[in-house]
């Protein structure tokens, strides 16, 4: 009789775990990549020479425009907005108008849709101000500019991940940047300034050299972190996300080590910790240990490939689906499997000219990988093996109606 009284729905037994188990986090926020911490470890070089760059416009003149480098992880947005952060409680009660404008041109897909980002913050609310869409690229400038001058503002934009800025100009070939960095030229009144962030260092090598004589007046690189210095950096954040002594020391060495490895990334052992501890916590553990973290690492990894995999169009996908069916195939006979795909699945097929461009494409994300192989008098091929397993094709496409059937 008492086995009718076990609870087999799988959504009341998870919500009695956590009912009953023992919580690990606290604050979760702690670990999201846009928490601000009110200490800022290992970065007291840089957010000084951050602040003396902005210094200027506390005294009412316009800062040089400033190009902030570093990889991935390493404190540069988090510097910047702190900085920003800072002035503008000095500046709110002060007669001089400044506006802080932010946006990521990663996160913004197109170029119209990062100037209307800059144009809200300004104060262009309305659709009849600054209209989504319908305008060209420099009919919405010219408005920014406008909106800078008539209420006389001193702006600072953030562009954060300016490199695919970059790549967005190249594309449509409207060099905003170029005009960006002449915005002071028309200006009458009022002023603005320009902070790039990039993680690419080779970025300045794409710029018009006009445009990088002139966001360049100043430049800050930061320096990747050391194992140690990332350790320190989650200890701090340990005290603050999870209950006190609940992450082993030895998970915290991991974590530390993994991402010294990946150039002394600390948002990613940031982010390997909140995803150790997620894991921890549904498994009703009693702590993050060593294995959390490993687990966690290979989650991310998946994590991070599925997202790229389902980010290609229809042909890109079959071609990483040929791949996968012809392991180490030249790009003839890939070619050969591509297309009776695309017969199976009733998609016109592309050239094969089209498709040496995109395999070359897909090789630089890195999923796929090539080798030249000489062929005597035939010249020579290239020879394509997938760089992760095949499992994760398969369950990346698998939702997906049109290649269900082909996997």
């Amino acid at each position: 009789m008492c086995g009718y009284l076990v609870n087999h729905d799988p959504v009341d037994r998870l919500l009695d775990n956590v009912a009953s188990g023992k919580s690990l986090l606290r604050k979760r926020d702690v670990l999201h990549f846009t928490f601000i911490p009110e200490v800022i470890f290992h970065r007291d070089d840089e957010l000084a020479k951050v602040t003396q760059s902005l210094l200027p416009i506390l005294k009412k003149s316009r800062p040089s425009n400033l190009l902030v480098y570093g990889k991935p992880g390493t404190g540069k947005t988090l510097v910047v907005k702190t900085v920003l952060s800072k002035i503008q409680q000095r500046v709110e009660k002060s007669d001089f108008p400044i506006k802080l404008v932010y946006a990521n041109a990663k996160e913004e897909t197109t170029l119209y849709g990062l100037l209307v980002s800059f144009g809200r913050q300004l104060g262009l609310k309305t659709q009849k101000e600054l209209p989504t869409t319908g305008l060209s690229i420099s009919e919405v400038f010219n408005r920014l500019l406008e909106s800078i001058q008539q209420n006389s503002y001193n702006a600072v934009f953030v562009i954060d991940e300016i490199d695919y800025l970059a790549e967005l100009i190249s594309k449509t070939g409207k060099d905003i940047l170029y005009n960006l960095t002449r915005a002071n030229e028309r200006l009458k009144k009022g002023s603005l300034t320009l902070i790039g962030i990039s993680n690419d260092l080779t970025f300045k090598e794409r710029l018009d050299p006009r445009v990088l004589s002139s966001l360049s007046e100043e430049e800050i690189v930061f320096t990747n972190y050391t194992v140690e210095q990332i350790k320190q950096i989650l200890i701090g954040r340990i005290k603050e996300a999870f209950i006190e002594g609940v992450v082993d020391q030895a998970a915290i060495n991991l974590c530390s080590a993994m991402a010294g490895q990946e150039h002394g990334d600390a948002r990613r052992a940031i982010d390997l910790l909140r995803v150790a501890g997620e894991l921890a916590e549904r498994e009703q553990s009693d702590a993050v240990k060593e294995e959390h973290i490993r687990r966690a690492s290979q989650k991310m990894e998946e994590d991070k490939e599925t997202t790229a995999l389902n980010s290609y169009p229809l042909h890109e996908k079959l071609l990483i689906i040929a791949i996968m069916k012809t392991n180490g195939a030249s790009t003839g006979e890939i070619f050969h499997a591509y297309k009776n795909l695309c017969k199976t699945v009733r998609q016109k097929e592309i050239t094969q000219r089209r498709v040496t461009q995109i395999l070359g494409d897909i090789e630089l994300s890195g999923i796929i990988t090539g080798r030249l192989v000489h062929q005597g008098m035939h010249g020579r091929t290239k020879k394509y093996n997938l760089t992760i397993q095949p499992d994760i094709v398969k369950n990346a496409f698998k939702d997906d109606i049109i290649l269900a059937d082909i996997l």
